[in-house]
């Protein structure tokens, strides 16, 4: 018989880390649980950062769990403030930037990713700052409502949803994107065409195909041999996993924690969730990180699950929402490298787009028509195979696809 699962202990307390706790506590593991996390905060949920936090002053932070409930309700041990920076894999223990030492049966590396630095700006002379922190969401809120000269490096989902709010305070926003299109690597030219539209008609304006290479007083020099004048610049190109533990533990991590359908990494009693773990997605036909909102909180709770024994694979595909202006957009499964159908009329403003491979639905992306994308999300999770003539019809109920 194995030995028993007495300690758990999560390095990490974001919402991977904190919905993994939760799920275990759901399952009825009476043992030990320990959360250990680098911020000052409970966990919480990263999403609101470039959403809601960024446009009204009054907005709170929205914790999974209040500080108080995590011992009081859950009985779980929450440490905030502590960042594990060693781990040994033959004690089966892990240590904290203060000196204190864990057990641990289990353990689940839950650190996410730190936003990838741009070294063009390192020492710049002007302002420069990342979103990836309720610290950083307060600051750059407060920097917006002075009406700024604003760049923002970067034309990804944080980026742009942060160039909203800056163009909503009356901000001048610049955009500076290396490829030649906006999420280029998430979305058809279709629809990065209209998201830059929509944000041009708010004053928001575009240079892609150049870096940037230096700063100067007022602003920032880019490689195409232009300036642009700015008293903020805010850097979203990009995240990568925090190596600490990972490295400890000889696991490699430059690309992600590799992890099978169970969330087990090479390392005897060790797992990843979240943003850190490199997965398998048979949407892509490789291995990816998935940094969203919902693989860091369904992969967690399934990952939990197999920690106490239960045989659980996580095969969801990968999916997320971005909200800019008056558009909700939703994104399923991999658009690239596919066949791309159209279903409804993009001038009318809702429409979804479904990417095929072959004969196999691979992803699907949705312009305001969240019904569609909830079946769409289903279709592709079954690996469900329409023919193209039905997916070219509006009037095809995508419900028979399931059946």
């Amino acid at each position: 018989m194995s030995a028993p699962i007495e300690n758990i202990v999560i390095a990490g307390a974001g919402q991977a880390g904190g919905r993994a706790a939760e799920a275990l506590r759901a399952r009825g593991f009476q043992g030990a649980i320990t959360i250990l996390g680098e911020e000052p905060h409970p966990p919480y949920e990263r999403p609101q950062l470039s959403k809601a936090m960024l446009y009204s002053p009054d907005t709170p932070v929205a914790y999974i769990k209040q500080a108080r409930d995590w011992s009081y309700v859950l009985n779980v041990r929450l440490e905030t403030g502590a960042a594990v920076t060693d781990c040994d894999a033959d004690r089966r223990t892990v240590t904290t930037a203060d000196g204190r030492s864990f057990a641990y049966d289990r353990l689940l590396i839950a650190t996410g990713t730190r936003p990838r630095r741009l070294a063009a700006l390192e020492n710049p002379g002007l302002e420069i700052q990342y979103l990836r922190n309720v610290e950083d969401a307060l600051r750059f809120r407060k920097s917006v409502q002075h009406q700024s000269r604003i760049v923002i490096v970067g034309g990804g989902v944080i980026g742009l949803e942060a160039a909203c709010a800056a163009a909503k305070n009356g901000c001048r926003v610049t955009v500076i994107e290396s490829e030649p299109r906006l999420l280029a690597r998430a979305f058809p030219p279709l629809v990065s065409d209209i998201v830059a539209a929509k944000h041009r008609s708010h004053g928001v304006n575009f240079i892609f195909g150049a870096t940037v290479t230096g700063s100067k007083p007022d602003g920032v020099q880019l490689s195409n041999g232009d300036g642009v004048e700015a008293d903020l610049v805010l850097i979203g190109i990009g995240v990568e996993p925090v190596p600490t533990v990972a490295e400890r533990l000889g696991l490699p991590s430059a690309g992600g924690i590799a992890v099978d359908a169970c969330g087990r990494t090479a390392a005897s009693g060790v797992f990843c969730a979240g943003d850190a773990a490199l997965q398998w997605s048979r949407c892509h036909g490789r291995a990816i990180r998935v940094e969203t909102w919902a693989n860091a909180q369904n992969q967690a709770i399934s990952v939990a699950a197999n920690m106490i024994g239960e045989a659980k694979e996580y095969t969801d595909p990968p999916w997320f929402w971005t909200d800019q202006y008056d558009l909700n957009i939703q994104v399923a499964g991999d658009m690239l490298d596919s066949d791309h159908i159209v279903r409804g009329d993009e001038r009318s403003g809702k429409f979804s787009v479904v990417a095929i491979r072959g004969s196999e639905v691979v992803g699907a992306l949705s312009v305001n028509a969240a019904k569609e994308m909830a079946m769409l999300k289903r279709v592709i999770a079954a690996n469900a195979r329409p023919s193209r003539s039905d997916l070219e019809s509006p009037a095809y109920d995508l419900r028979a696809a399931l059946k």
